[in-house]
């Protein structure tokens, strides 16, 4: 009698802040861990854009056969606090409310339902700090006995360019700002000088 051992795969929630920044993160962890993603945004506007970055991650999820859960949109809410941060440069306070805002609820949802790992694809971003992501995941999973949180920094070892590549071929679309109002900047106009 043969008896095969197959070693069970942790279940890691994996917060995903569009589809783009989501397929080579997560191609590279379901090898390792049984992976669900977790669609938690309440940064992002206008509402039109959060549902075509819904859309999207919900079109990957399913290309990739992985479930998604969605958390509650509350960008009001959201945006109660963001505003004081509001002319704060990328990487600045607003970027770190925001971020530790969104790690402490997945690794909420993480403990909730049972899951033993959590971690991010923000880290793929090169305008968004590494550290500072994986310090706020690793804070947040202090708050919660018995779920880790996976440091990673998706940049790294042409990350970026490996999922541009994936999304190209995927036909996502690549948006130009992160998420939230106070990350549009408008173009820098010509400077031109006319005197009368």
């Amino acid at each position: 009698m043969l008896i095969m051992s197959v070693m069970e795969k942790r279940r890691f929630l994996l917060h995903v802040c569009c589809a783009p920044c989501s397929v080579h993160p997560l191609r590279e962890l379901k090898n390792e861990f049984d992976v669900t993603l977790y669609f938690y945004n309440p940064n992002i506007h206008p509402e039109v854009e959060y549902a075509r970055r819904l859309g999207e991650a919900e079109r990957v999820a399913s290309i990739e056969g992985l479930p998604m859960l969605v958390g509650e949109y509350r960008h009001e809410e959201w945006t109660k606090t963001a505003r004081l941060w509001r002319d704060e440069p990328e990487r600045g306070k607003r970027c770190e409310f925001c971020i530790g805002d969104r790690l402490t609820e997945t690794a909420r949802k993480a403990d909730e339902l049972g899951f033993g790992v959590f971690g991010t694809v923000l880290t793929l971003s090169r305008l968004k700090s590494s550290i500072m992501i994986n310090g706020l995941g690793e804070t947040s999973a202090k708050n919660f006995a018995g779920i880790e949180f996976h440091v990673a920094d998706w940049k790294k070892r042409d990350g970026s360019n490996i999922a541009a590549k994936i999304s190209d071929e995927l036909g996502l679309t690549r948006q130009n700002y992160c998420g939230c109002e106070y990350s549009v900047r408008p173009p820098k106009a010509a400077s031109v000088a006319t005197r009368g």
